[in-house]
């Protein structure tokens, strides 16, 4: 059985929500289901929406890691994931 991987739509507003608030359990699940998605993209021969979605996934790691540097923290990332992806 294949393994499903969430819709884009959702993928970028849990990334937006996580950004802003990471919790621990939700952002590791997105970022293994954005690490699917990338396998996906890069069989696809995309490589601008593969590394825009490994510049998404820093930017969660970054946030998780450095959750007390700021309440206020914007994604940089996801309008690259929506135009490339």
């Amino acid at each position: 059985m294949a393994e499903t991987i969430s819709s884009k739509s959702k993928i970028l507003k849990q990334s937006s929500d996580c950004i802003k608030d990471s919790q621990a359990q939700v952002c590791k699940e997105l970022v293994s289901e954005i690490e699917k998605l990338q396998y996906v993209v890069f069989d696809q021969n995309r490589f601008k929406c593969q590394s825009s979605l490994l510049g998404l996934q820093s930017e969660l790691i970054e946030a998780y890691f450095f959750k007390k540097l700021s309440k206020k923290r914007i994604s940089f990332m996801i309008p690259y994931v929506i135009k490339n992806c």
